[in-house]
């Protein structure tokens, strides 16, 4: 995934300069290893909507997609598995990172 860089002025579509309530969560990857991750950004794909989450210790790192799905009114996070959608999501993420830091 490209380098984006969250800040005050990243045009990543959120307000960086108010206060707001982080989205943690917490994942764990495949080795059992628990991290903190809070949503930055989230986008819409063939009636499917993704969130993109960033390690709260570690922010310059690669973010993560996730495949948001709802089910009786709660909305929960779901690993992407099927490499096709998982290419068109980061490509569409990578796009938007890249025209955004563009702006700047």
């Amino acid at each position: 995934m490209s380098e984006h860089q969250h800040g005050p002025d990243c045009g990543c579509g959120h307000d960086h300069d108010h206060e707001h309530e982080e989205h943690v969560f917490i994942v764990t990857n495949d080795e059992g290893e628990e991290r903190e991750m809070v949503m930055v950004y989230t986008f819409e794909s063939e009636n499917n909507a993704y969130a993109v989450l960033l390690d709260r210790q570690d922010p310059e790192q690669d973010g993560v997609i996730f495949r948001i799905e709802e089910e009786n009114e709660e909305a929960y996070l779901v690993g992407i598995e099927d490499d096709a959608e998982w290419e068109r999501v980061t490509a569409i993420y990578e796009e938007i990172a890249r025209t955004e830091n563009e702006e700047q």
